[in-house]
């Protein structure tokens, strides 16, 4: 299998796992939970992205941020859809570097969104796949 499909695939994996997650009743653990699946759905899908990118598109992207600037640039996602991909990216660096419990509860009220948008790009990855 191509790389690019593997990680794709990989990426979408995660974020059925956030969805399935975030339908679950609201706990501390569910939120704890949801935080790091989030995690990790957010690393998997810029990294499918940045393999994509240098084997698909030929453009490096050695960060997040220039794999949503460069995923944007492609059409893998909207000027708007891509502002919330910054949010997300800033609100996920929150969350590897620092834990209290305002944070997490913010950021867990923005996952729904956020889980939106990893879908629609892991989708836009595929599409240009097939």
């Amino acid at each position: 299998m191509d790389e690019v499909k593997r990680r794709a695939g990989l990426a979408g994996r995660a974020v059925s796992s956030l969805a399935a997650v975030l339908r679950e009743s609201k706990t501390p653990v569910v939120r704890d939970a949801a935080i790091q699946r989030f995690e990790y759905s957010f690393e998997a899908t810029w990294k499918a992205t940045q393999r994509y990118l240098r084997d698909r598109e030929g453009l490096d992207a050695a960060s997040p941020a220039a794999a949503i600037r460069s995923g944007h640039a492609v059409g893998l996602f909207s000027e708007e859809q891509a502002r919330l991909a910054f949010e997300m990216l800033s609100d996920r660096n929150l969350t590897v570097h620092t834990y209290n419990e305002p944070l997490a509860e913010e950021i867990f009220a923005r996952l729904p969104r956020y889980v939106t948008l990893l879908e629609g790009w892991v989708k836009a990855l595929e599409r240009k796949l097939s």
